[in-house]
């Protein structure tokens, strides 16, 4: 039964903290206390059949959320990278990441679902009115609430309903487990992998454009062109992790005008290799400007000076470009001599 069923003069005239409590609107207090509604039980409250049902609802959901942890954990192991499936309405997704996100959503919300459900069916469901009182707590004030707490761990029924409290432990302990798997989906450690290339010695230099090898006649006086390692094609599934270290970008300058020694020894006939890659944070430079032979990083302006072993000149660049050592082959076409000397990008890759 609720209060609108109940008639009105045989509801309480004033109650303060009590269900049902209502205060009398007078010249002071012109607005007048509605209270609380009267309590009503739930099936829970008077029959231990309906709250042990409850019970094992939460505990199931409990249970669903660690064997949704451990399908996790075996889906990150046994589903391959590459295997893709069909999901409708979505169409072709990887295998892993859909199986992952079903596996970890089921977690997540089998536990959020039982937490509420046990609040709403198990724990009580006394609504408390409280006046307000001083920031500062009052000796008594903190009595009551130890008290209160200490009510409410008992209303709770957590030390009683131990099916309740083993289960939401077991999921609260393993759906961690989902967040320590995904530290492995970061890869493997680069090891010495940054510091090498594809350049090796007999490579051929290939324009980015024609897809040709290049020959030093092909590289005009004060023009800039973009060359790959023989061999590395856009089709392949290494092509943007290699191309990213082994960018290169080729400059034909007057032998005079070089000012670097060991520049001039590893150019051919003025031809000069170096990466692509900026030293700063790994932008690709792409602004030559043939007269002062500058080439700048159009992300945040770092410059290099190519005629004097791309030492930086300009901008937040920690060092100099590396250079590549080349040389021609027996059928004339423009070849490395080597890889890189120095790590390519920017200088933390100095500590792979």
């Amino acid at each position: 039964m609720s209060s609108q069923d109940i008639p009105e003069e045989n509801l309480p005239a004033e109650r303060d903290h009590a269900h049902g409590a209502v205060g009398v609107a007078d010249e002071e207090n012109p607005f007048s206390d509605p209270g609380l509604p009267p309590h009503e039980h739930r099936i829970q409250d008077i029959d231990e059949r309906a709250a042990k049902r409850s019970e094992r609802v939460v505990a199931l959901l409990f249970t669903v959320s660690m064997l949704a942890t451990i399908g996790f954990i075996v889906a990150y192991l046994a589903i391959p990278n590459d295997k893709q499936i069909f999901v409708f309405p979505i169409g072709h997704i990887s295998a892993m990441n859909f199986a992952l996100g079903l596996t970890l959503g089921v977690a997540l919300f089998c536990i959020g679902a039982g937490a509420v459900h046990w609040a709403r069916t198990l724990m009580s469901d006394v609504e408390v009115a409280d006046d307000r009182h001083p920031i500062e707590a009052s000796p008594e004030v903190r009595a009551k609430v130890h008290a209160d707490f200490r009510q409410g761990a008992k209303e709770s029924a957590f030390g009683r309903r131990k099916l309740i409290r083993n289960t939401m432990f077991g999921a609260l302990a393993l759906v961690p487990l989902s967040g320590v798997m995904l530290l492995g989906g970061l890869g493997p450690a680069p090891k010495t992998s940054l510091r090498h290339t594809m350049w090796a010695k007999g490579k051929r230099l290939v324009n980015m454009n024609t897809n040709q090898p290049l020959r030093p006649e092909d590289v005009a006086v004060g023009s800039l062109t973009f060359a790959k390692p023989d061999g590395l094609e856009e089709h392949s599934e290494e092509f943007q992790t290699e191309i990213a270290k082994a960018a290169l970008m080729i400059v034909r300058l007057q032998p005079g005008n070089i000012k670097d020694k060991r520049e001039l020894d590893w150019s051919h006939e003025g031809i000069v290799a170096y990466s692509k890659i900026c030293t700063h944070v790994g932008c690709p430079i792409s602004l030559y400007e043939q007269q002062t032979h500058h080439v700048l990083c159009p992300c945040h302006q770092s410059t290099f000076d190519l005629s004097d072993g791309a030492r930086v000149i300009f901008g937040p660049a920690g060092h100099a470009l590396p250079q590549l050592r080349i040389g021609v082959d027996s059928e004339g076409y423009l070849q490395a001599l080597g890889d890189f000397e120095e790590p390519v990008g920017p200088a933390f890759w100095e500590r792979g």
